[in-house]
């Protein structure tokens, strides 16, 4: 019986590791997007599939007394499901700033630099060839990066890559969302500006800051805060997705007791744990025990930033469900019409060429010229034919490209167009970075 029970918990925990893994593997969740994005794209152009692809152009709301709010379910998916993914993006961004790649400018300038020419230069191709024409707006749409699909393409060659390149390919995106997040914020408002609206969402968001000096924990104290914040930007005229990040940055990243504390009390009750032991009785069955163990929970809870409690919780979701909802509801392209034109239009070459060519050359070229300055350095173990590889696949725009293109133009016809520019560069660009970065890669023998 006991080896029955044994065999029974390490079947549990290797399932669990196993749950665990997939939940944080960044290759499936690329895959899950792509296969919603081809299942949008056929129910847009297959008419007996039609009524899938209208069911996001219905109307939906909330009425709580005298209070409603009416949107399309593609504004509720772009609106705010959206935002619960800016917020996980701003907290990544937090994170890396305090801890991570971005926490010092020795760490941080390699990436800023990239990240930077991987936007401005493929703006700038853009406009070369919409400016001045009802595209022109669209110059936002190749600086963008899709981190999910990027580093899900970047984890098919395993450990062929070295360690600092995915490290480097992380941080970038990470640089670039936030850059993305800034032209959201000041270039593609939804309507009209409404400082009132906006001066509110500033004494939220003030409250929400001092909450955090306060060493508030709890997180319905963020969370109740946080959907009011959204409203007001919402009402405001700025897209609403930037609540995201403003409530992320207010989340509390210290512990409540520091690890010299969490240490003593550890070690005090693991003895304790030990003397009231029985090993006639199980654990579960013995009271003391079960006491022990809620009270380390506490002090495991006490230990663990609220910000890793809210990243923790709402990556998987972000991963699994936001964002291929989001391509369901974005992705389908009517490939008829006025998309079927004689000659190529100046969005798509833009797109195209912003994409594919822009963010290679614009990382490259801005990375080159900060290591010649001794501004960074190269990581350890990389080489320049593989930062300009790792740029080719930094030319998957997806998630974030067809965010703005459904903010730049008011014409469906430029959006739809775009759409489809979008998804077959970021295709062109995922398998041709991935043989790029492969063959750059490839062991010495």
């Amino acid at each position: 019986m006991g080896k029955l029970q044994k065999g029974r918990v390490t079947m549990t925990l290797e399932a669990r590791n196993f749950f665990n893994r997939f939940l944080h593997n960044e290759s499936i969740g690329g895959i899950l997007l792509l296969i919603c994005a081809i299942i949008s794209l056929v129910c847009a152009n297959v008419p007996e599939l039609n009524f899938l692809h209208d069911i996001w152009k219905q109307d939906a709301g909330i009425s709580i007394g005298s209070f409603s709010l009416n949107m399309k379910i593609e504004h509720w998916i772009n609106d705010g499901l959206m935002a619960i993914f800016f917020f996980v993006v701003g907290l990544e961004i937090k994170r890396e700033m305090l801890v991570g790649e971005l926490s010092s400018f020795k760490h941080a300038a390699l990436p800023i630099f990239a990240a930077v020419g991987g936007m401005i230069v493929p703006a700038l191709i853009y406009s070369l060839f919409n400016g001045g024409t009802p595209s022109a707006n669209g110059w936002g749409i190749p600086m963008a990066t899709d981190i999910a699909f990027a580093i899900g393409i970047l984890s098919l060659l395993g450990n062929r890559v070295p360690v600092g390149l995915k490290v480097f390919l992380t941080a970038l995106a990470i640089v670039d969302d936030l850059g993305a997040i800034i032209v959201l914020a000041i270039f593609y408002p939804t309507h009209a500006l409404h400082f009132d609206m906006l001066l509110y969402a500033a004494l939220v968001a003030g409250f929400l800051y001092l909450l955090n000096r306060n060493k508030v924990r709890g997180t319905l104290f963020y969370i109740i805060p946080g959907v009011v914040l959204w409203w007001l930007i919402l009402q405001s005229g700025i897209h609403a997705t930037i609540a995201g990040v403003i409530l992320a940055l207010t989340i509390p990243s210290k512990t409540i007791i520091n690890e010299v504390r969490f240490s003593v009390r550890m070690k005090y009750l693991l003895q304790k744990f030990k003397d009231v032991s029985n090993s006639e009785i199980e654990v579960l069955a013995n009271p003391h025990q079960q006491h022990i163990i809620h009270q380390m929970d506490n002090h495991i809870e006490e230990i663990n930033p609220l910000m890793h409690k809210f990243e923790s919780a709402l990556h998987p979701w972000v991963t699994f469900a936001i964002m291929p909802i989001f391509a369901l509801a974005n992705s389908g392209v009517e490939l008829s019409g006025g998309l079927m034109q004689d000659s190529i239009p100046p969005v798509a070459i833009g797109i195209f060429l912003g994409l594919f060519l822009g963010k290679p050359i614009g990382i490259f070229l801005f990375s080159l010229i900060s290591v010649k300055l001794k501004f960074a350095e190269l990581p350890s173990g990389t080489n320049w034919k593989q930062v300009f590889a790792l740029g080719m696949i930094a030319g998957i725009g997806f998630t974030m490209s067809i965010f703005i293109d459904s903010l730049a133009f008011d014409d469906q016809n430029l959006v739809n167009i775009g759409k489809a520019a979008i998804l077959g560069t970021s295709s062109i660009a995922a398998i041709l970075g991935l043989l790029a970065v492969s063959l750059t890669c490839r062991k010495k023998r």
